[in-house]
């Protein structure tokens, strides 16, 4: 009898799990479609998309799964309805969009039978945000821009890029040439924490990948790749979409087959020519000022700056808990910026040298020296001490008695509001500057009469680290500091500063 029950009891859990179980199966089947509803039908446009791109590509078929953009051209110049008309006649029905930043003027017309469509990028307050939206026009397999001017021969010839991009593992896009132009190779580095693009020297591995493609050419792009970009319609192109795939990591070649076509020479008018190139160079400006890049570094290692200079205000605001904004955003201080403060300290130095004022680096100034031979790479202005005694020496420092001083080279010299020290400032309107901290000797002990409590190493320290002064390299000058400079640093910001760099709020660089 007790046999029986217990087999009854084991089959009535065992009814009991299988129960659960299943309600268990329906419900989590239930979220997986409420999820899909939820999201928008992306897994069911996905299968149709997938769908829609399954087997070879023909004649037939190549409307549906490739897009041709045209983002490149000038208002005052072009050649786009003749370029949609060649792409019509070689291609059928495949779409071209004619992308741009306003309406073109003077206005041009495409043929009523063409599949050219003009899209602008400029806000339009009678039309809603999806219609404003470019991407909802690209739903190809593949995106080709075409340069203004430019002509396919064959639709095989495309199909040949497009295979060729398809066979090369993990490849994104292919280059492909133009006839009478001339494309090189390049290879560059885009570091956004520094605000800055370098070029390198050597060109390139083609055989393998091209981080950047000079001269043109049309570029083809895998659809879904693009549009993951943040800025995929960016101007100049196609360089914004080499800056934007660097940081990416995409892999992209310089196909070898045949090439492209050119229908029409653009820009031979020299007064064209020149309108040409300078609106080349106003859309790069625009473009850097857009992703925040301020220093171009060319092979020769020369500089280009895209940011601040004398004639405008700094990179950044004020201040606050001595934490400028960039740092919050990852990012250094920028490269515009560490020249202006280099500038000011060359200059300020001279004046004091050649006043015979006894000056010194101080705080993290001094520790930019010791570490990197130069301003620490997130600072935002130069410290540097001097004896109070020695202020009547110098003639800049006597001029803020009456106010702002401005030199001979526009530097302006001035009492700080915030306290009993001085300021030199780039100009009267790029406020990166200089400060200037008078010392005095009170009991062999080195004092100030202004103090910060934000600043971790404002402190009192002995007269004899400045008992003799030496020199140190700072900015590529020779400037003059402490002696025992290891000594000094860590009596003011502890043990072991030097090795262990830490941001103003203590947190570590990253």
């Amino acid at each position: 009898m007790a046999l029986r029950k217990k087999i009854k009891l084991s089959r009535y859990c065992c009814a009991l799990i299988i129960c659960v179980l299943v309600f268990y199966i329906i419900i989590f089947h239930n979220l997986l479609d409420i999820s899909s509803v939820e999201s928008g039908g992306r897994v069911i446009e996905r299968k149709e998309a997938t769908a829609r791109f399954l087997g070879p590509l023909t004649k037939d078929n190549i409307a549906e799964r490739l897009i041709i953009i045209i983002r490149e051209f000038e208002d005052f110049e072009n050649s786009l309805v003749e370029t949609v008309d060649s792409v019509n006649e070689i291609l059928g029905k495949v779409p071209v969009l004619i992308v741009a930043d306003h309406l073109p003027y003077p206005p041009f017309k495409l043929s009523p039978k063409s599949s050219g469509k003009i899209v602008t990028l400029n806000s339009d307050l009678t039309k809603n945000y999806s219609s404003g939206c470019l991407s909802h026009f690209v739903d190809s397999q593949y995106v080709l821009f075409l340069p203004d001017g430019v002509k396919i021969k064959t639709w095989k010839q495309l199909l040949f890029y497009i295979n060729f991009l398809k066979s090369k593992r993990n490849t994104t896009a292919v280059a492909i040439p133009i006839a009478k132009n001339v494309i090189e190779c390049k290879d560059f580095d885009v570091d956004l924490k520094r605000w800055t693009i370098s070029y390198n020297v050597n060109n390139s591995d083609i055989s393998s990948q091209c981080p950047l493609v000079t001269g043109a050419h049309a570029l083809l792009v895998k659809t879904e790749e693009f549009k993951s970009l943040p800025e995929p319609f960016a101007r100049p192109f196609p360089f914004s979409f080499y800056v934007q795939a660097k940081l990416k990591n995409w892999k992209i070649r310089m196909a070898k087959g045949e090439k492209l076509e050119q229908l029409k020479t653009l820009y031979l008018d020299p007064h064209n020519s020149w309108k040409h190139k300078r609106a080349e160079t106003e859309r790069l400006k625009s473009f850097y000022s857009s992703v925040g890049i301020k220093q171009e570094i060319l092979p020769n290692h020369i500089s280009r700056y895209y940011g601040c200079d004398k004639n405008t205000p700094r990179c950044f605001g004020t201040v606050v808990n001595d934490m400028p904004a960039y740092l919050y955003e990852g990012r250094w201080t920028p490269p515009c910026c560490l020249k202006a403060l280099r500038e000011t300290a060359a200059h300020v130095f001279s004046i004091l040298e050649k006043s015979q004022v006894r000056y010194w680096l101080e705080g993290g100034s001094l520790l930019g020296a010791a570490r990197h031979k130069d301003i620490i790479p997130w600072d935002y202005d130069v410290d540097v001490g001097i004896y109070r005694d020695d202020i009547i020496k110098c003639r800049e420092l006597n001029h803020t008695e009456t106010g702002p001083y401005v030199d001979q080279k526009g530097f302006v010299w001035e009492k700080a509001p915030e306290g009993h020290f001085y300021r030199v400032q780039y100009s009267e309107v790029n406020h990166l500057h200089v400060d200037i901290y008078p010392f005095y000797s009170k009991h062999g002990i080195m004092t100030k009469d202004s103090w910060f409590p934000t600043h971790r190493q404002d402190t009192e320290f002995p007269e004899k680290f400045l008992q003799p002064l030496t020199k140190i390299e700072f900015a590529g000058l020779s400037a003059s500091a402490p002696n025992s400079v290891r000594e000094f640093l860590e009596y003011k910001f502890g043990e072991g500063v030097i090795e262990q760099p830490k941001y103003p709020n203590l947190q570590n660089p990253k």
